[in-house]
């Protein structure tokens, strides 16, 4: 039994070290814009988009690594021309963000969920999917996970893509500047849906977009704490672990790699790296992609 406690203990140290997570959105998150466009019930969390403004949130504490969860039930009905986003970012024009953007359609047509990766203030990696539920109809969760080997990106937990550390080829990876969670509602018909071809429909306003079972599992960091000291403080070490060191969570398991081929293979409908008339030359990091690809 003294082993049992003992292994159970170490388990609970492993998972516990440095770790926030909550459900409540007042424990986690603040609005950020356009508080009247916010509306709580019990633990669901609305924010509307009208004529007069969206709104948004973000988190009270910036995090380095972890895993960041909402749950989600986008705007119903005709949604075109507006974007709902989840992200992460730190500040500052050499920033480094995760984006989640779900770009409304008219109704009938299908949700697009466009994800980017900007490092060191550079973007320009879009990848867009549709997926295969509709998103207006009910709660799905959302997350991203990051730690020092790759970015995740997960719907429902089934990994939608994967940003690879690969500074050993010369490219820079994210993993030196803390992290706020947001998300927001906007109007964006001059781009979101079908090019920008067609517009949001106010009459069908408000458009509302529903949050519930926000959860941050990750390493918080004092806004007083240098940048370099708080790598240090969310990292592994011979007196503490965090789950997202763990070498499980290098690279996704096999049952992992084989849902995002079929993601990629059935919903991808816009990738990047293929997109030759933006990129003559394939970026560094689509190149490797391919060559494992072409290899597996």
């Amino acid at each position: 039994m003294v082993s049992f406690n003992w292994v159970f203990s170490s388990f609970v140290m492993l998972f516990m070290v440095g770790l926030v997570s909550s459900a409540k959105f007042e424990e986690l998150y603040q609005p950020s814009w356009a508080f009247d466009h916010l509306t709580t019930e019990g633990e669901i969390l609305r924010m509307k988009l009208d004529h007069l403004s969206g709104t948004g949130f973000q988190s009270k504490s910036k995090y380095m690594f972890g895993k960041v969860t909402v749950q989600i039930k986008l705007v119903e009905g005709d949604s075109a021309g507006t974007v709902t986003a989840f992200y992460m970012s730190s500040d500052g024009p050499t920033h480094n963000e995760f984006d989640f953007e779900f770009l409304g359609n008219t109704t009938g047509e299908p949700y697009t969920v466009q994800t980017n990766v900007y490092v060191n203030g550079v973007g320009n990696r879009e990848q867009r999917l549709k997926l295969w539920f509709d998103p207006s109809k009910d709660f799905h969760s959302y997350s991203i996970m990051w730690n020092q080997r790759q970015v995740v990106f997960l719907v429902d937990e089934t990994p939608v893509r994967v940003h690879s550390n690969l500074e050993h080829r010369g490219i820079p990876y994210p993993k030196d500047q803390p992290m706020g969670v947001y998300s927001s509602i906007w109007n964006a018909d001059d781009w979101a849906t079908q090019g920008g071809l067609v517009k949001t429909d106010w009459s069908h306003a408000p458009f509302v977009a529903s949050y519930k079972g926000f959860e941050i599992n990750g390493c918080e960091c004092p806004a007083t704490v240098a940048a370099a000291e708080n790598t240090r403080r969310c990292s592994s070490n011979g007196q503490k672990k965090y789950w997202w060191d763990e070498p499980v969570m290098s690279e996704l398991n096999l049952h992992q790699s084989h849902q995002l081929i079929w993601v990629r293979a059935n919903h991808m409908v816009y990738d990047y790296c293929t997109d030759s008339a933006r990129f003559p030359v394939a970026p560094v990091e689509c190149q490797h992609h391919q060559h494992k690809t072409n290899h597996n």
